[in-house]
């Protein structure tokens, strides 16, 4: 029963990813309802998602553009940092504090998820020219310490840090967030091996029925309204913040 649960959290949590996203809000409480410790089920779930990643910034690889203010150079080193600061920040939190932060993370990330389309156009209305240097670095330093020590959210986070920083073509933002979050979790997925913390019996199990949902998967849910789906995620994160926060 564990193994069906894991198979079928991860191949919808792959189809999700490549249609809209959300697909953490499955494959950690799946993982942690089969008995693994909170630390250890977000490195693992975050294993099993990467060749998604890895695929989408191939499928956009001619579209890709830097945003504004950054060369494709400085997101490349600046990914790689933020991911190793949050991936290096996870391996220091202890179970027991992070199995109280997961209901709030969930919470938070089911938020910018509902709002991601308002949270885009406030972003891109609010970019008056390319933001200075620095600030597009901080920015982007912040996004993805944020996806190397939790992935929930991040799709999300990185669009609107795009708009923000005046990028106004679509391909190539969703080019870049599918760059960005192949490196950071990348790099976030080699300190969660070297600090020991990743399951890699469920990671490959996880990871080859999520890379089947991302292409077979996907084709199903399409079909179904854009709405119907955004508001199906959300309320999976609600009902699983909730049972988190009951299980506590």
């Amino acid at each position: 029963m564990d193994t069906a649960l894991l198979v079928a959290a991860a191949f919808v949590a792959g189809a999700l990813n490549a249609v809209a996203g959300g697909g953490s809000f499955l494959t950690l409480p799946a993982l942690v309802f089969t008995g693994v410790p909170p630390v250890v089920a977000n490195a693992t779930g975050t294993v099993a998602l990467l060749p998604g990643y890895m695929a989408g910034a191939w499928g956009f690889r001619e579209d890709m553009q830097p945003p504004p203010g950054l060369s494709m150079r400085a997101v490349v080193v600046l990914a790689l940092i933020g991911g190793s600061a949050g991936a290096a920040l996870l391996l220091i939190t202890p179970d027991a504090t992070f199995r109280k932060v997961v209901p709030w993370l969930l919470l938070a990330a089911t938020a910018m998820f509902a709002l991601g389309p308002r949270l885009r156009q406030w972003a891109g209305a609010s970019a008056h020219g390319p933001a200075a240097p620095w600030k597009a670095a901080l920015g982007m330093l912040a996004v993805a310490g944020y996806g190397g020590y939790f992935n929930g959210g991040l799709g999300i986070l990185l669009l609107a840090l795009f708009g923000l920083l005046g990028q106004t073509q679509l391909n190539a933002m969703n080019g870049m967030k599918n760059l960005v979050s192949a490196l950071l979790t990348a790099i976030a997925v080699a300190i969660y091996a070297a600090g020991g913390i990743v399951l890699w019996p469920q990671a490959l199990m996880m990871m080859v029925a999520a890379t089947a949902g991302g292409y077979g998967g996907a084709r199903v849910a399409r079909k179904l309204p854009a709405n119907v789906l955004r508001w199906g995620i959300v309320a999976t994160g609600l009902v699983m913040a909730a049972v988190f926060f009951w299980r506590q």
